[in-house]
């Protein structure tokens, strides 16, 4: 590869290229607008760097462009760059120029990382060798150091946006709401046109039937097309009473409540995977047995303290408007439920909540960081406090036997923390202090 490279992002994602790189003895240079980092002091001292900016001429002097998922492909200096026929790819792009591992990329609005995670864990127990990464944390160029029978990953619409010809065979959507509308000017269908990238070289295209965003805009004889849904399509729920059962082609074979999964949308979550599942004909007692075993992941409607009646929930992965409403309608028989919201904004429609809200008079607002004006606004009764200690220690006093806390801020968090894990992790470790210090 004889090409002048320019990596632009430094974070785990460039580094991964870097590393890549340096391995085939290619000596690419790299960019940051930030000037310090975490990386920095890992970069060898012979790669030219520019830090602080987007540097102009760099970038309309490459001939190819490794633009990390941070950076936004409508950047004025990208978009120039583009109109030069400067080649622009990401990692996910890269990798699959090298890759020759089947892969199972998973997308969507929510829930992507538990799918993910859950068809990972049945695949190893049935005895395939599988590594998982993308957007879940673990970076794509890293596994091509490892031999496996499959490739499982987690792809972003902010990863999609770059590839040309990722070879996939199954792909997943799961679902499509608002997210990321700071990323994306023309709203929600150039959103979702990036999400259905992910059909583009897919033999086998999973997709939830209830979401019409999901739907393949072209359908190919060549490619294979499974439904899942809540009341149709090949897997889908069934309801009596209190009870939920899983169907294949309207067949019950399962009762959701004998597991220990939490709400209808991972009983969705879970049709997925069985879908993927029956594909690679693996027994379905493996998947049985993983389901009544599976419990949510951190920062998913996790229950991290029970005290004197009042149950803590942290739901820090709640990033976006329909992220929280889905914690909201599992939730909302309770008594009484103290919500804390805030964050980023990321111009999502935001009263598409309130709506829900109102409908509900045992829901109780907390709302912190930079979306608190624009909370009160919409809801009137929403109380503003600056730090989530201080949304606690309020809180704490009101409580009463039966009452939930729950930390779903239908916000990105990085207003005041790193990412969503650091956020949970501050309001799991607030709240255990302040029962120890009662």
């Amino acid at each position: 590869m004889n090409k002048k490279i320019l990596i632009i992002g430094l974070g785990i994602t460039g580094m991964s290229c870097l590393k890549f790189f340096l391995k085939k003895k290619i000596i690419p240079a790299i960019m940051d607008e930030r000037k310090n980092f975490k990386f920095i002091k890992k970069i060898p001292l012979y790669v030219p760097c520019h830090f602080g900016s987007l540097n102009r001429d760099w970038i309309l002097n490459s001939q190819l462009i490794i633009l990390s998922p941070g950076i936004s492909i409508f950047n004025n200096l990208i978009l120039e760059a583009q109109k030069k026929n400067i080649e622009i790819i990401g990692d996910m792009e890269l990798f699959a120029r090298y890759n020759t591992t089947p892969l199972i990329a998973i997308t969507g609005t929510n829930g992507k990382s538990t799918v993910t995670n859950m068809i990972a864990n049945i695949m190893k127990k049935s005895n395939f060798q599988v590594s998982i990464g993308g957007n879940i944390g673990y970076p794509v160029m890293n596994l091509l150091s490892f031999k496996r029978d499959f490739y499982i990953l987690e792809i972003s619409s902010f990863q999609l946006e770059t590839i040309k010809k990722l070879d996939i065979y199954i792909a997943i959507i799961l679902n499509i709401s608002q997210d990321h509308m700071d990323r994306y000017p023309l709203g929600i269908e150039q959103y979702r046109n990036f999400k259905l990238r992910i059909y583009r070289n897919a033999n086998i295209c999973i997709y939830n039937s209830d979401d019409k965003l999901c739907y393949p805009e072209v359908f190919y004889n060549e490619k294979k097309y499974i439904t899942f849904g809540k009341f149709s399509g090949k897997y889908s729920l069934s309801f009596k009473k209190e009870k939920v059962f899983l169907k294949i082609n309207n067949k019950k074979i399962f009762n959701f409540n004998k597991t220990k999964l939490i709400g209808v949308h991972n009983y969705l979550n879970s049709l997925a995977v069985l879908a993927v599942i029956d594909i690679l004909k693996i027994s379905k007692k493996i998947f049985f047995k993983e389901m009544n075993n599976y419990k949510n992941m951190n920062h998913t409607l996790k229950i991290i303290h029970k005290e004197n009646g009042v149950i803590w929930i942290n739901d820090s992965k709640s990033t976006n408007v329909n992220s929280t409403k889905v914690a909201l309608e599992y939730l909302c028989k309770k008594k009484r439920i103290w919500l804390f919201l805030g964050g980023y904004d990321k111009n999502c429609k935001f009263f598409l909540l309130q709506k829900y809200l109102q409908k509900k008079n045992n829901i109780k607002i907390f709302c912190f960081g930079q979306l608190s004006k624009k909370i009160l606004s919409i809801y009137s009764k929403a109380i503003i406090v600056k730090t989530i200690y201080e949304g606690i220690k309020k809180i704490i006093k009101l409580v009463k036997f039966g009452d939930i806390v729950l930390f779903s801020p239908a916000c990105s968090s990085i207003d005041q923390f790193k990412n969503f894990k650091h956020r949970g992790n501050e309001f799991i470790r607030i709240v255990k202090k302040i029962h120890k210090c009662k």
